[in-house]
């Protein structure tokens, strides 16, 4: 496998044409022509003049279906937030989101995964797979996992240095060699688009949701589909887990939330707990966990984020109430630490804040920059010397993507930091090592 700059192609031993292209450094575009159109039929780069401290503009490939567009700065709260980056995508919307400790990867209509560097999106290269839209993105360490029209998975190794160079790893189920029956793996497919994407850590196992209401388990060691249950009534939206238990928590179109676990010493699972206080559609989950408690948040279309906490003594989750802001459907949720970011229909994202102790939340601001439904969201440390703030990426309907940098107070440092550590342990993932047995939940209990 040969890699080359520009416009050298790469490509793999199966039939699929993959390819990881490196973007060459065109200058950038006067602002003052931002009513013209260039010769490749791109509308040029808008950067922002606004007084909000910024990055400067990144280069971005002549051939790059982006462009940086304005960055507009919401008049309310301004020393919680800004907009550093604003790009445009000039066909199709980004319909998936995710971020590691050196990229952030976008899917999209055109069949490609655009890699970024972040913070400032300095576009590093993208690859390309002829199996369809990119319905969802998982990155975990240093793997880089993706959903395909197709109706498959590909894994991806993607290393840490400024020569993007992806190699695939698998494809989940495997694909049937040309002048072959159909083997049992083709039974393994799901019937429609996949979803959501969530992986444990502790068990090895790759989870994946599907619009064909089953939810199923991988072996991303074996290429194989360990177990395969319809979860739901509905469309599966999204897939989270627990790390402290390896519970799977689940959502649908059925507006209903569920908790599974996995049968001790079989690959099965079973439904624990049915989460059913909300009346409409649940789009979105995310989970708040630490040694000591567990929420989980669901956003629904009728604009609310319902939210149940794990007691400490019988393991049931108990709804705490529900977040009020949003005047449209909630479409996606990230947590970090106590924090919990919300991005709705209305266009806007809105920042929350836990109090320690107990159920209540404070919207601590309503970020405004998109114009369109904010389709997808992610949060991280930001890796500065000072350590005292996050960046939100996000994605919208109206073609944009967005990073966004959150100023943090001082006494929320230690947690945020905390939460960082466990992101270092996340970054040693090894997918040679053999695959843990025995549910995590399990092995804990054991100990005691």
């Amino acid at each position: 496998m040969d890699f080359h700059e520009k416009t050298t192609q790469w490509s793999c031993i199966d039939e699929e044409a993959n390819k990881v292209e490196k973007p060459t450094r065109p200058r950038v575009l006067n602002p003052k022509s931002s009513n013209e159109r260039n010769d490749t039929q791109f509308p040029p780069v808008s950067i922002s003049t606004s007084s909000a401290p910024s990055i400067p503009a990144p280069p971005m490939s002549p051939e790059t279906p982006w462009a940086l567009s304005p960055i507009r700065t919401s008049p309310s709260q301004p020393l919680l937030y800004h907009c550093l980056v604003s790009l445009h995508r000039h066909e199709g919307s980004v319909l998936s989101l995710a971020v590691s400790k050196d990229f952030i990867f976008t899917g999209t209509k055109s069949c490609r995964i655009h890699a970024w560097r972040h913070p400032d999106c300095t576009e590093v290269g993208y690859i390309k797979a002829n199996s369809g839209e990119v319905w969802a993105i998982l990155a975990y360490g240093r793997i880089l996992i993706t959903a395909h029209g197709d109706q498959r998975v590909r894994v991806w190794a993607v290393p840490a240095t400024d020569n993007f160079q992806p190699k695939k790893l698998a494809t989940l189920p495997p694909r049937n060699p040309f002048f072959q029956f159909p083997r049992k793996s083709s039974n393994q497919k799901h019937k429609d688009y996949i979803s959501c994407l969530a992986y444990n850590h502790e068990e090895k196992l790759l989870y994946t949701g599907s619009w064909d209401r089953t939810v199923k388990a991988w072996k991303i060691l074996e290429n194989r589909c360990v177990d395969s249950f319809v979860a739901h009534e509905s469309h599966v939206n999204a897939i989270a887990i627990n790390p402290e238990d390896g519970c799977v928590f689940t959502c649908s179109s059925d507006a209903s939330v569920k908790i599974w676990r996995r049968v001790f010493g079989e690959s099965s699972h079973i439904l624990t707990m049915t989460l059913k206080f909300q009346l409409s559609p649940v789009n979105a989950l995310a989970v708040s966990s630490s040694p000591s408690t567990c929420i989980v948040y669901s956003g629904s279309s009728d604009g609310l984020i319902n939210f149940w906490e794990k007691e400490k003594t019988s393991g049931r989750f108990n709804h705490g109430g529900f977040l009020r802001g949003h005047r449209s459907a909630v479409l996606c949720l990230a947590t970090r630490a106590d924090l919990i970011f919300s991005g709705s229909e209305d266009a806007t994202i809105r920042v929350w804040r836990r109090e320690e102790g107990n159920c209540f939340h404070t919207c601590l601001a309503v970020m405004d920059g998109h114009h369109g439904p904010v389709k997808c969201l992610a949060a991280t440390l930001e890796r500065v010397a000072t350590g005292k703030g996050l960046l939100v990426y996000s994605a919208s309907l109206d073609q944009t993507f967005k990073v966004w940098r959150v100023k943090v107070n001082p006494t929320e440092t230690v947690i945020l930091q905390r939460s960082a550590m466990e992101d270092q342990q996340m970054d040693n993932v090894d997918f040679e090592t053999s695959p843990v047995l025995s549910p995590s939940w399990v092995a804990k209990k054991l100990q005691v």
